[in-house]
């Protein structure tokens, strides 16, 4: 008896110091990570990893904001996989915070009375958070759900919305899922940064030269009031007319610029402030067309070729004509006594994807031109290009004048007859710029202390584009409807999102924009790869893990 027991006691006394020796390790690990912050991250893509300007942001908070995200309820795997998504980086930055983010996820539609998750629904829309439908493929058919993907960010007094669903045209639900999961990260710490800072930057939309009003910018303006101070501003030779501005956005003017105004915009931009040109260099209308079916396209002279010239860009005089363009109603008979209107592309209106990874246009939903004209970048000293928009493959260039009629509609279109491809129709240039008025003042003008004359820039950036329609929103009833927004097809083109990316790429001190560039790859499942391996797939995945309980317990009873 006493041979057979001085095993088992051996047995307890090994199991008791291994215990031991785990809870020692465990307890050694707990205290060395109380001083010790790190965190490891093994995905090859890196998806939960903070940028350092996040980590810096969410850092720097002097209080708690507060965010209430919607995006919870009964979803698809696609919507779950952008929910938990979310809430793994809410996490994350909730760490660096130092207890100053705080989060909940609300179901809009949990209410069990009707009329109160309407009440809900509305004072969601209000506030800026859409409900979308988004359609996914499953077994039993196109599954549509109806959701509120979007947040509320709250600091002090402060609330705004966060979307963090991103919709771009032609793009399949998956990919659109992956790029809106790529943008959380930066859609959350703008936002955070936009409540946090109540410093804003001023911007002026320049008046003048028949520049487009305040109603056909309105929907633009609503939206960047948000963040930004806004000023319409005339000129008028006033030499501190643009002092104090951050940025000035030129928006369709259709006269021309005298060398007064001239000079103190080339001044503003040698002082370091930002630019966006919204030019349409070719005089030609929709309403002319509807009501003569054909005209003369001109080029209109705005005196601005020389200054654009000089920062380093073109805008020729054409226009662009694209086999991916938006649709207009055209009467293709009658029926009756009723005439037949049919939808049909328009090609003097390109439908525009971004094929840059630029900070700007990075996932950006499709923009939507109408009478584009093309721009060469031009070799300045110190001055970098970048391609923002394009033209598809299928492009025909039209140098003015232009013959401009509506029954080319009718003829189906050969590919043939559009040669170029990707043609630039929206630039980003960087760097020092050089005045329009170097070597060509009087040395009275340029050594006057008064004016503080400047022949080179600091480091800057301005936008060159080659339609001032991007910016402009359509009217209905006297009210502005939002800017991007096809009446004839119920599409929303990214053209608000684009220049929203502008505005906040040229004010963006904090350098948040570069958290854009983030990508993560779309790893995506073989469908008919799990539909035929289906059954196998179950067993082994139920299977498998009793199998190993089995295997361990049977080698303790070998043991014993």
């Amino acid at each position: 008896m006493v041979k057979q027991s001085t095993p088992v006691k051996n047995y307890r006394a090994q199991a008791f110091l291994q215990m031991g020796l785990l809870a020692g390790i465990l307890l050694f690990e707990n205290s060395i990570a109380s001083f010790v912050f790190t965190r490891f991250n093994l995905t090859d893509d890196k998806r939960f990893t903070l940028t350092e300007q996040s980590k810096n942001l969410v850092g720097g908070l002097k209080d708690v904001v507060y965010i209430k995200v919607y995006l919870e309820g009964d979803f698809s795997p696609g919507f779950s996989k952008l929910r938990n998504a979310t809430k793994e980086l809410l996490d994350e930055l909730r760490i660096y915070s130092k207890g100053n983010l705080e989060y909940e996820f609300i179901d809009p539609s949990a209410h069990p009375d009707e009329k109160e998750r309407k009440s809900i629904y509305a004072q969601l829309y209000q506030k800026g958070i859409q409900p979308t439908t988004l359609e996914e493929r499953t077994k039993e058919g196109i599954k549509r759900t109806y959701i509120f993907p979007g947040a509320l960010v709250s600091f002090a007094n402060v609330e705004m919305p966060a979307l963090l669903l991103k919709s771009q045209l032609g793009v399949s639900p998956e990919l659109m899922l992956n790029n809106s999961i790529q943008n959380l990260e930066f859609e959350f710490c703008n936002v955070i940064r936009k409540v946090t800072n109540p410093a804003r930057p001023a911007i002026a939309f320049l008046e003048g030269h028949g520049e487009l009003d305040t109603s056909r910018v309105a929907d633009l303006a609503n939206e960047l009031r948000a963040s930004y101070e806004l000023k319409r501003v005339v000129i008028g030779g006033r030499l501190d007319a643009l002092k104090n501005f951050k940025a000035l956005v030129i928006a369709k003017p259709d006269s021309a610029f005298d060398e007064k105004d001239k000079f103190v915009i080339d001044q503003f931009v040698m002082s370091g402030g930002k630019l966006v040109w919204l030019i349409d260099p070719m005089q030609v209308s929709m309403d002319s067309l509807q009501q003569r079916g054909e005209m003369i396209a001109l080029a209109r002279d705005l005196k601005l070729e020389d200054m654009l010239f000089r920062y380093g860009a073109r805008v020729n005089y054409d226009l662009v004509q694209d086999l991916i363009s938006s649709l207009i109603p055209v009467v293709t008979g009658m029926v009756g006594s009723q005439p037949k209107q049919e939808l049909l592309p328009w090609y003097y209106f390109p439908v525009m994807s971004p094929r840059s990874k630029h900070p700007i246009v990075n996932n950006l939903n499709a923009v939507k031109g109408q009478f584009v004209s093309s721009i060469d970048p031009i070799d300045a000293p110190g001055i970098t290009h970048t391609e923002l928009l394009t033209t598809s493959q299928y492009t025909k260039l039209s140098p003015a004048p232009v013959r401009v009629s509506l029954g080319v509609m009718q003829y189906k279109p050969d590919p043939a007859m559009f040669p170029q491809k990707y043609v630039p129709v929206a630039m980003l240039l960087e760097g020092s710029f050089t005045s329009l008025y170097k070597n060509r003042i009087p040395p009275a003008i340029a050594e006057s202390k008064e004016i503080g004359f400047k022949e080179k820039s600091v480091p800057s950036a301005m936008v060159v584009i080659g339609d001032g329609d991007i910016a402009r929103n359509d009217m209905y009833k006297g009210s502005p409807v939002a800017l991007g927004f096809d009446r004839y097809t119920n599409t929303s083109y990214g053209n608000k999102s684009f220049l929203l990316n502008v505005m906040d790429y040229l004010c963006d001190d904090a350098g948040l924009m570069e958290i854009r560039t983030k990508e993560f790859r779309l790893r995506q499942i073989d469908p008919a790869v799990t539909e035929s391996d289906t059954q196998p797939l179950r067993v082994l995945n139920v299977s498998l893990p009793i199998l190993i309980i089995l295997l361990f317990v049977s080698r303790g009873y070998g043991s014993n």
